[in-house]
């Protein structure tokens, strides 16, 4: 038998941010990966402190963003990479009146760090009344992050493609086939659901498409567009456009009305040809208080679930894993607006 602090299931956010936490803590583990693309990794990356519908801030927002960063630098040290991409957001206004609003809320204590007040006009775009930055908004490098951190881990013989068997763990003796542990992770998203022990979290599928589009003619670089979706460079020449939210059309293929959506989005902006090159879809795990689910299993002490990341899943991964780690290890209690407890 191979002794381990812990077990982790789940390649997405939660699971590899708390990797990252056991990494700099010096404690033993090995990832299980079913080996399929989770919402994850065909996320955005976006990483924005700011509500852009409604220009409204979140809980922590600031101190998620500094964490981040952070974090990112400390990961950086051993994959020898930042995956933090400097690509300030930029908003295009429908109207005067969303410009007011946007100055008006600038004035407020908890956005004046985020919206720019000075307005900018954006080439090759429509944007009749301009666009306004958001401060401290940035993307996540995702298939680099993803990429590295497993070669990372493959390299440490930690990582295992391999779908976990709820059949093989033996809670009570802390035993999942030839491995022994102390604490076993569960971050599987929407798979919570075949999860025996924690099948009744709280967690409801929000389906997201996105596309990858050849635009005629390029936008500006080192920037990201916010109209409906979002819009910035990838690779290969190639641009990211979303992605949708859907909580009724929960199939498992292509929904093509949602592509409409996302074509119909990005021609109401941009005025020249696009070829969509690649769909990609995915579903988020997402909370009706909006809040992440972290807590231990009433029955089985060193069972453990970090879900319910929604669209922030960077951040929210990022920041409470550490959270999660401080509660497991040193006994800090979970505020209680994240914690399993609460539901109940």
């Amino acid at each position: 038998m191979e002794n381990v602090d812990y077990i982790i299931v789940g390649d997405g956010y939660a699971g590899l941010f708390f990797a990252h936490q056991l990494i700099k803590n010096n404690k033993s583990f090995v990832i299980f990966s079913e080996g399929r693309k989770s919402a994850s990794q065909v996320s955005a990356g976006i990483i924005n402190p700011v509500v852009l519908k409604k220009f409204t801030t979140f809980w922590k927002a600031q101190e998620q963003i500094d964490f981040l960063k952070t974090s990112l630098k400390e990961i950086e040290s051993y994959t020898g990479k930042n995956y933090l991409i400097e690509s300030p957001i930029h908003r295009i206004f429908h109207d005067e009146n969303e410009q007011k609003l946007w100055l008006k809320k600038s004035e407020n204590e908890e956005l004046v760090n985020f919206l720019d007040k000075n307005f900018g006009h954006l080439n090759v775009v429509k944007n009749d009344f301009n666009s306004g930055k958001v401060n401290q908004s940035a993307r996540l490098d995702v298939n680099g992050f993803f990429t590295g951190l497993f070669s990372f881990l493959n390299e440490r013989e930690q990582f295992i493609n391999e779908k976990f068997d709820y059949t093989q763990l033996n809670a009570s003796d802390s035993t999942y086939r030839n491995f022994n542990f102390k604490n076993i992770l569960f971050c599987e998203g929407m798979g919570v659901k075949d999860n025996p022990y924690f099948s009744n979290v709280l967690v409801n599928p929000n389906k997201g498409h996105q596309i990858k589009v050849k635009l005629s003619q390029p936008i500006p670089e080192n920037i990201t567009i916010k109209k409906k979706h979002f819009l910035f460079p990838i690779n290969d020449g190639l641009y990211f456009y979303g992605g949708t939210y859907d909580r009724e059309q929960l199939h498992h293929h292509i929904d093509e009305t949602a592509v409409e959506q996302l074509i119909k989005g990005l021609s109401e902006f941009y005025p020249y040809d696009f070829e969509v090159e690649e769909v990609n879809f995915g579903f988020r795990p997402t909370v009706k208080d909006r809040r992440p689910i972290i807590g231990r299993h009433p029955e089985h002490p060193n069972l453990y679930v970090f879900n319910g990341l929604g669209a922030r899943g960077i951040l929210n991964g990022c920041y409470f894993s550490k959270s999660l780690y401080d509660f497991i290890e040193e006994n800090i209690p979970l505020h209680e607006e994240v914690s399993l407890a609460r539901f109940e």
